[in-house]
């Protein structure tokens, strides 16, 4: 059984951790295309940070902060950066993902837009794996009834 005081020390130590923790899950995401992570990685990173919320505060408070409904948001903004970047290059005549193709629509030369395009599919596959991750534990963790979790 955990005391109050070893629950404010929790608490407040969450409290001052998990900026941190995020912060360097979004570092991962943003430097992936060009050192070791990216998109995966980070997203897994962002998700143990709610994890740790829910450790550390509670499940009502945890879904207070980051909602059903803003989970799914992220899910779906993830998934069409990433398409969206395979889709544009399609369109401009070249294979999906293709970057080089994105310099007829970007100021810059093919290197620079194959860079800029493997930015993109990082953010979005950290995007989606941070919010389907923590779609998974809330599953886990609630038995898929999300709803009825918080009337208890």
């Amino acid at each position: 059984m955990i005391t109050p005081l070893e629950n404010i020390i929790i608490k407040t130590l969450c409290r001052l951790l998990i900026p941190f923790i995020q912060l360097f899950g979004l570092y991962v995401i943003v430097h992936g295309h060009g050192s070791p992570g990216g998109g995966f990685q980070g997203g897994c990173i962002l998700a143990a940070s709610f994890v740790l919320v829910v450790v550390a505060f509670d499940l009502p408070e945890a879904k207070r902060r980051f909602s059903e409904k803003l989970n799914n948001i992220f899910c779906s903004l993830g998934v069409f950066i990433y398409a969206w970047t395979g889709w544009m290059c399609l369109l401009l005549g070249a294979n999906f993902l293709d970057y080089g193709i994105l310099n007829k629509i970007l100021p810059v030369n093919p290197v620079m837009a194959r860079y800029y395009g493997m930015f993109s599919i990082e953010v979005g596959v950290g995007i989606t794996v941070m919010a389907i991750m923590v779609s998974l534990f809330l599953d886990l963790v609630t038995g898929g009834k999300h709803e009825e979790a918080l009337d208890e």
